[in-house]
């Protein structure tokens, strides 16, 4: 991608908006619009359609797990979301991560991590790593409760998908699930993006967050999940 990245900063603090905002200009990023609330930031999205949108969760008006629903099921073309949280595994998070947003970032970020984190969800891939994640969905998801759930019927899926989809969960990389499944890592990111594609979803953030909700893998369960995929 040659054309500047473009980012939108969600936060009622200005002293936390400043500060990306220096950070993302000094590696090159364009800050396109800044917004105080989530009404602010879903606004801003539909003038200026940035690439990716720093949301934080708890802003005056609407909040940004509100707002971040209203973006990602509104605007024709959608922006990446990464959260914006200053407590590990914030409750919200997760509803956010169900909602559509491709990570989280603590606000305590170093601006290395900042600028890489940016521009890694610009080309599509997921913010954190599928072992993070799995921390969030073992603790909040709830199945049967009323919650921001992604439901998905899993019956699209192959054998070796749902493997694939299983250790995804459990938080292996590509590298890691070329070892295990004995494949070139080029088949294993064909089959993880066959599973996106035929289960709806935008990054493997909401691919573990599925696996989890679908009852395909359950906290405390990793020996029979390790197990079920040395059977093929």
């Amino acid at each position: 991608m040659t054309e500047p990245l473009r980012v939108l900063l969600a936060d009622d603090q200005t002293l936390v908006r400043t500060g990306f905002r220096l950070i993302l200009g000094a590696d090159g990023i364009d800050v396109v619009a800044e917004a105080t609330n989530g009404t602010e930031a879903v606004e801003a999205v539909r003038r200026t359609r940035p690439d990716v949108v720093l949301m934080d969760v708890r802003m005056p008006e609407m909040d940004g797990l509100e707002a971040t629903r209203r973006i990602l099921t509104g605007a024709p073309e959608k922006p990446r979301v990464i959260i914006l949280t200053t407590f590990d595994l914030d409750r919200y998070v997760y509803a956010a991560l169900s909602a559509g947003a491709s990570g989280f970032l603590l606000k305590d970020v170093t601006p290395e991590h900042l600028t890489a984190a940016v521009r890694m969800v610009r080309t599509g891939d997921a913010l954190l790593a599928p072992a993070i994640t799995r921390r969030l969905v073992q603790r909040f998801t709830r199945r049967g409760s009323d919650t921001a759930a992604l439901h998905r019927d899993l019956a699209s899926l192959t054998p070796r998908e749902l493997e694939v989809l299983g250790l995804l969960a459990r938080g292996l990389s590509n590298a890691e699930l070329a070892t295990r499944l004995h494949l070139a890592e080029a088949t294993v990111k064909t089959h993880v993006a066959r599973i996106l594609a035929k289960l709806g979803l935008r990054d493997r953030v909401q691919a573990v967050i599925v696996a989890y909700e679908t009852g395909l893998v359950s906290a405390g369960e990793r020996e029979a999940a390790q197990q079920s995929t040395e059977q093929t």
